[in-house]
């Protein structure tokens, strides 16, 4: 308590008297001068993973609450408003690692939850039924509250549009979210993450039929350049075409059955000319 006091008095003396030091911060066992600035520093975020809950919003917050995932934020698929806003939910700082992302890998950094910012979008993801898969849609309230949202990150921390990926990106061989239906287009379009052109993705098609085949060791080449962790043997096994079907649904959701044809090819290659040439 006499600290405290003490404190407070020489605060209030140092702002009469004009002499307050705006550099020392007193941590109570010692003081740090912070006067001097390193420049040499880089921030701790160099990705943005966007995923979906799988479940609604009582139980993704009870769950991302729990102690055995985490994320930075989760957005509703129905975002209160307040002051004309939308509200979404901060779990974690973004100083800190959150546990989202699980084993990962993207253009080389591998333990994506050291490097990223984790968006879990309220959706209950893939529905199944004797008709075959359907996925829920965003609605446009919470498309707009992500939009705001990865402006506002993507902003600050500079973050290039090539790494604003989904966990099927940076996971292919255990994760789908967040599946074909998630609104990446409309993102590109508000200025966050990459989408190809579509007179380049017309050039390099060529004419070619857009279901025909092309080699396999080219196709795998060009995903790990762009940033997937594929193997570039030629071979087209189960851990490729997963590769393959992730890169679909993010920049092709009409067909992601993982087939290594032509205009997924295309696509690829408007990506690289684009964004790594």
């Amino acid at each position: 308590m006499k600290r405290f006091i003490s404190a407070i008095a020489g605060g209030v003396l140092c702002v009469l008297l004009g002499a307050c030091s705006t550099t020392q911060v007193d941590r109570g066992a010692y003081i740090a001068d912070t006067r001097y600035h390193a420049p040499s520093v880089d921030s701790r975020v160099r990705f943005l993973v966007m995923h979906y809950t799988q479940s609604g919003e009582a139980r993704s917050l009870a769950v991302l609450t729990g102690d055995d995932v985490s994320v930075h934020y989760v957005v509703p698929d129905a975002p209160r408003i307040e002051n004309g806003e939308p509200v979404v939910y901060q779990l974690v700082p973004e100083t800190e690692r959150a546990w989202h992302a699980g084993k990962s890998e993207w253009q080389g950094t591998t333990e994506l939850n050291a490097a990223s910012i984790g968006i879990e979008n309220v959706n209950v993801g893939p529905i199944d039924t004797r008709q075959g898969r359907t996925w829920a849609p965003s609605p446009p309230a919470q498309v707009d509250a992500i939009v705001k949202l990865a402006q506002d990150i993507v902003t600050r921390y500079k973050i290039p549009p090539t790494r604003v990926v989904g966990h099927s990106d940076i996971a292919p061989q255990r994760k789908i979210d967040p599946g074909p239906a998630f609104p990446w287009r409309t993102l590109y379009d508000n200025g966050i993450g990459a989408w190809p052109d579509d007179a380049t993705v017309a050039q390099h098609l060529a004419g070619r039929d857009p279901k025909s085949l092309v080699d396999v060791a080219a196709l795998q080449q060009k995903l790990h350049r762009y940033g997937y962790e594929v193997a570039t043997d030629g071979v087209l096994d189960d851990k490729t075409r997963k590769v393959i079907a992730a890169f679909q649904m993010h920049f092709r959701a009409t067909d992601y059955a993982g087939n290594p044809d032509a205009q997924t090819d295309a696509i690829a290659s408007a990506l690289l000319d684009k964004y790594l040439p």
